[in-house]
């Protein structure tokens, strides 16, 4: 079992991490008009996060199985590089080459640290646990968000990028502490490169008691609806319709994320708790209705209404890791690094395509993504909670 000092530590660089993505959003209209970009090209420079994420996560879960501690030390060096890049890129190119360089970064640290979680950490607890790393998580991007409304206007968006990926050097001095707490590779035991599957006798955890394939592929499905509609609300809807269609400054867009994010952070570990004790199915499901009523008032509502769907966005958003459970207790734990990083190819994929779609929609077809998004997230969470009902019934 993973020690206390090993969640901490995980949590202190899941935060420090994240801090550059609760401030991109805010920025996101300044930088299309610095760099005279189209629609969308900013789209894409918003989506490339998502999209590098989304191809670097098979390699990666692959050299995960028996490299973990390597990929932790890789992230934060490789994650700094890419914020680099952004702010001192002039071009489309070297805008959606920094951002690529940080999703890659931030792939490395997020299924490294879930990985560790998740391989030795299943059974009663594990809810609140992945909901601990995303409490830090989250912390992270409020602060992000805060320090963006706090900064003065006449700071410029690159500088702002810059100030916000400099907590991420701490993670370089956390790196000797993080990998004394992660468990050793037994003495002379094969360690290839890529691999699918650890040798069970050196894996901790145990086995999934059945196979449940309706159960997994309903929480695959719940996972990557919330990153599409995170990555479609947060990352364009609110920033631009803010900005377009209510008159918003950085200021003003920053709050509303804040609000959510706030909620998101009340409610993390009260939902961890009560999946761990109630079932996460049952709690995911329910959630996910919520979200869906959160993504068509942000996506349609007045401003007084936007503000409401804010909320409950952030609401939706504490069931980010739900699925995660759920996957894990139908997964052996030999399989943990495979499955997690395949399951994270659909939520990266949603985090690209949201803001991607969204940019080659344009103005006059704004409304058709959020709408989509609304009836699909509905439909998957009353599928969860017919399930879990179903579930009870037969028990």
């Amino acid at each position: 079992m993973p020690s206390r000092r090993l969640i901490v530590l995980l949590c202190l660089t899941g935060g420090t991490t994240t801090i550059s993505i609760g401030a991109f959003p805010a920025l996101l209209p300044e930088l299309g008009v610095g760099a005279g970009l189209a629609d969308w090209q900013l789209g894409a420079v918003a989506g490339a996060f998502g999209l590098a994420r989304m191809v670097a996560n098979v390699p990666t879960g692959l050299f995960i199985t028996h490299h973990l501690a390597r990929a932790l030390v890789l992230a934060p060096g490789l994650t700094l590089v890419g914020a680099v890049l952004l702010a001192t890129g002039s071009g489309f190119g070297a805008l959606m080459l920094g951002r690529a360089l940080m999703g890659v970064g931030h792939t490395l640290t997020m299924l490294g640290g879930l990985t560790a979680i998740l391989r030795h950490r299943a059974g009663p607890g594990l809810a609140s646990s992945l909901n601990a790393v995303e409490f830090s998580a989250m912390l992270g991007v409020l602060a992000g968000a805060t320090l963006v409304s706090l900064l003065p206007r006449s700071v410029p968006w690159n500088v702002a990028v810059l100030i916000a990926c400099a907590p991420m050097v701490a993670n370089l001095f956390l790196l000797p502490a993080l990998r004394g707490t992660l468990p050793r590779p037994q003495a002379g035991a094969r360690r290839p490169l890529f691999a699918r599957s650890q040798d069970v006798a050196v894996v901790e955890g145990p086995e999934p008691p059945h196979a449940a394939p309706m159960l997994g592929l309903l929480a695959g499905a719940g996972g990557t609806a919330i990153a599409l509609s995170y990555s479609t609300i947060e990352q364009f809807a609110i920033p631009l319709r803010g900005s377009r269609e209510f008159g918003l400054d950085r200021a003003g867009i920053a709050r509303l994320l804040m609000l959510s994010q706030v909620v998101d952070l009340l409610a993390l570990l009260p939902l961890g708790a009560l999946a761990d004790r109630r079932g996460t199915p049952l709690v995911l499901g329910g959630v996910l209705v919520v979200f869906a009523a959160a993504v068509g008032l942000v996506g349609f509502g007045t401003l007084p209404l936007m503000t409401v769907g804010c909320a409950l966005f952030g609401f939706g958003m504490a069931a980010w890791m739900l699925p995660l459970g759920i996957l894990r207790s139908v997964t052996p734990p030999a399989q943990v690094a495979w499955r997690t990083a395949l399951y994270r190819v659909c939520v990266d994929g949603g985090m690209f395509a949201g803001p991607f779609v969204s940019g080659l929609l344009g103005a006059r077809h704004a409304g058709v993504l959020p709408g989509v998004l609304t009836v699909v997230v509905a439909a998957i969470g009353v599928a969860l909670l017919t399930r879990a009902r179903l579930t009870a019934r037969s028990r």
